[in-house]
């Protein structure tokens, strides 16, 4: 299961690498180069976010005593992703503001002021977002204790039924040799009983010789 958490975990290091390379050429672009930049990068980001999807998976799946370790790792690639965003959404942004002014031929001014317009509409959204970021993360945490509690019960339940099932084979055993030991006592009891009987018979058979013995002189 590790395995494959790793294998995503360094395809998601290379991928952000590749966007963090792309977004820092942006700006520098030529007009028609930017727009295919752009949809580029669009489409990695997409791509990382499957990448994170996929290695959240493979966290739950890991055994409680292990995820620990990973989840921290995750919080740190999530955060990772949610700069990339907020850095694209940037450039985006500055290339959105280029191609209007080169569209519709707006003056310096008016340009800066819709960019610190569109910058301050970006700031809200991020905080927007790292709030309910936050709570997903609060959620997802608090189904994590409860996985781990049912995990712990079910455990708990496994070990009583296995003590169950050990009483039931000594209850078994015990049985078993009771009965063994009875047939044992009641054959010792049957051959004792021979015996008497024997000599019994030995002793009147020993009578009766002597008798017959004894009349005949």
């Amino acid at each position: 299961m590790s395995s494959d958490f790793e294998g995503y975990e360094q395809d998601f290091a290379v991928l952000t690498a590749e966007i963090t390379s792309k977004i820092a050429r942006v700006p520098r672009l030529p007009p028609d180069e930017k727009k295919q930049m752009v949809a580029n990068v669009e489409k990695q980001l997409e791509e990382a976010k499957e990448l994170l999807e996929q290695m959240d998976l493979e966290v739950r799946e890991i055994p409680p005593q292990s995820r620990g370790m990973y989840s921290n790792r995750m919080r740190s690639y999530k955060q990772e992703m949610g700069k990339l965003e907020t850095d694209f959404k940037r450039s985006r942004i500055a290339y959105s503001d280029e191609v209007r002014n080169e569209l519709l031929g707006d003056d310096g001014n008016s340009s800066e002021n819709q960019r610190a317009h569109l910058l301050d509409n970006t700031e809200r959204l991020e905080r927007s977002s790292r709030r309910l970021e936050a709570g997903y993360q609060i959620a997802v945490e608090t189904e994590q204790i409860g996985q781990e509690m049912l995990e712990n019960l079910s455990h708990d339940r496994e070990k009583i039924q296995r003590a169950r099932e050990r009483l039931r084979e000594t209850d078994a055993n015990l049985g078993k040799s009771s009965r063994v030991l009875t047939g044992m006592l009641r054959r010792i009891i049957q051959n004792r009983i021979l015996v008497v009987v024997l000599a019994i018979i030995l002793v009147v058979t020993i009578l009766m010789a002597v008798t017959f013995s004894v009349r005949r002189h």
